[in-house]
């Protein structure tokens, strides 16, 4: 059986599992502060100012994401507070470094900080998932109308039909996966990605396809139509997550329904 950190019995588990390994570790922790609870519960902790990241440990990639984050320390990436998964009480914690954001990056500043981190990846020899597999995914989301039983039929086709679209003939490498603005900090030391949890192997058009769209007027050899066809396979999967009866993200089905129209358009 998965967890999941939907209740709140299930929350205050993973803040006292955190507060564990912070406590074991020397760090001084008199208040938590949630950042994001969704699959994963994101706790500052206070006053030591280190970030906490939660999950279940039968449902996560903790060590996979700590050991590409080690591998990237030369890229614009959030930094390890502990190199280890710390394993308390059926969870699973990883400490980072705690940044302040300021606010929305620039789109050349986004494009520099992303290029730096495709250049430091193809450095990483590390096993990953093909970006086809989270298409796959979204396709048995779709296939299994038990966990999308709100989706119109009309739309699960239009899905469908675009989740098929097969994008060939690029150099591939390893991305971050979901490079969107909720996952790039503008910080004191610069641009910095996080969640490297959904890193993949595909085309750098993947990744830019995360990104606003402006951000590609600055990323050097774009191919244009392969970045168009990725964006369209990228809408299709994340409107697809957020028909899924378990879905966590907030205003996620208004989202479905904007991006729905996005597609017919």
């Amino acid at each position: 059986m998965v967890l999941s950190l939907n209740t709140a019995e299930m929350d205050n588990g993973a803040v006292a599992a955190a507060r564990s390994v912070a406590d074991e570790l020397g760090l001084a922790v008199d208040r938590t502060v949630v950042v994001q609870d969704s699959n994963k519960l994101t706790l500052r902790l206070l006053p030591c100012d280190v970030l906490a990241r939660v999950a279940p440990a039968t449902d996560q990639v903790a060590q996979f994401e700590i050991d590409l984050a080690a591998r990237l320390t030369d890229s614009p990436v959030a930094a390890l507070e502990s190199p280890h998964v710390h394993e308390r009480d059926g969870f699973v914690v990883t400490l980072w470094t705690y940044y302040e954001s300021r606010g929305p990056v620039a789109p050349a500043d986004y494009a520099e900080a992303l290029a730096q981190l495709h250049a430091g990846m193809r450095e990483v020899d590390i096993p990953t998932p093909h970006f086809t597999d989270r298409v796959e995914a979204a396709q048995r989301l779709l296939a299994d109308r038990d966990r999308t039983p709100e989706l119109p039929e009309d739309d699960r086709r239009l899905l469908v039909d675009t989740l098929r679209h097969e994008i060939g003939g690029a150099d591939e490498q390893v991305l971050h996966g979901e490079p969107h603005p909720g996952n790039l900090l503008n910080t004191a030391h610069g641009p910095l990605f996080i969640d490297l949890e959904t890193c993949c192997r595909g085309p750098i058009e993947f990744d830019l396809a995360h990104a606003p769209k402006d951000v590609a007027d600055h990323y050097p050899d774009v191919d244009h139509d392969r970045l168009q066809a990725c964006r369209r396979l990228v809408l299709a999967m994340i409107t697809t997550w957020r028909w899924d009866r378990d879905d966590q993200l907030p205003d996620g089905r208004r989202l479905a329904e904007q991006w729905l129209c996005e597609l017919r358009s």
